[in-house]
């Protein structure tokens, strides 16, 4: 790594650097940011994504020679101050550190699928907009194991600064795609031999009762509205026994759960 001291917060090499939450809505053509130690440790480790530069704030500098240590030898790592940092970020940096990474090019769901091992476990979201949901999904499917995620074109981007945060990493992780026929993902998934379930309160068979087989396609909805009905009615609808006089899970916490079981198939 190259390490770079810079005084001036107008710096044009830390211009993709600036006004972050601005950045967060228009976009970055072709980058994101990731935040924090820990994502920094997952880029660099994980090598899905090229990161492209770091900022860190000069005191955070030493806490992070093991992690900087897994950096290709000519990144720059720009180091700047408190004053600095915030002055380029537009609000308080406590955390001070930020990674640019570049995306990859889209990958079709089909090749994605193509890539996965025989035994599969894969969760498909729907519709879901929230950036905290969709990072703690990712989160999820890291921590049981899932093999992939596929995403319709309704959700939200996993590579959003505070979905990427919020997964702590995770979305730089586990591979996703994107597809944009729901019907015709479920007829791909079906030709390939996957049992796939509709997570809903409604669901017509308790989760404990299913024994699932070698490939596992778990489907989620979007907070309140849940899936499509039309979704509904071609899958397998699964529920989570919970209380009676209870509504719902959030749908992050219903997925941990989900996984938990389908992560376990003897």
């Amino acid at each position: 790594m190259e390490l770079i001291r810079i005084d001036d917060p107008g710096d044009l090499r830390l211009a993709a650097y600036r006004d972050i939450r601005e950045r967060d809505l228009t976009g970055r053509q072709g980058r994101f940011i990731a935040e924090g130690k820990v994502v920094l440790d997952v880029l660099l480790s994980a090598a899905r994504f090229k990161a492209e530069s770091v900022l860190v704030l000069e005191n955070r500098l030493a806490g992070l020679a093991a992690v900087l240590a897994k950096a290709p030898p000519a990144l720059p790592v720009y180091v700047v101050s408190a004053a600095a940092i915030d002055a380029i970020a537009g609000f308080p940096m406590h955390r001070g550190i930020l990674a640019l990474g570049a995306r990859r090019m889209p990958q079709p769901a089909e090749a994605l699928l193509d890539e996965l091992p025989a035994r599969t476990l894969v969760v498909v979201l729907v519709g879901i907009s929230n950036h905290d949901n969709i990072g703690s999904i990712f989160r999820n499917a890291a921590a049981f194991g899932a093999d992939a995620v596929f995403i319709d074109r309704t959700c939200c981007d996993p590579l959003y600064r505070k979905a990427i945060r919020v997964s702590v990493g995770a979305a730089l992780k586990v591979p996703f795609a994107c597809f944009d026929d729901t019907a015709a993902f479920v007829r791909e998934l079906c030709g390939r031999g996957y049992d796939q379930f509709a997570l809903s309160p409604g669901g017509v068979a308790d989760m404990r009762t299913l024994k699932p087989g070698e490939r596992v396609a778990l489907y989620l909805g979007a907070e309140g509205e849940g899936l499509p009905r039309d979704l509904l009615a071609r899958l397998t609808t699964v529920r989570i026994a919970i209380r009676t006089d209870f509504d719902s899970l959030n749908v992050a916490a219903a997925s941990a759960i989900a996984l938990h079981h389908f992560s376990d198939r003897g």
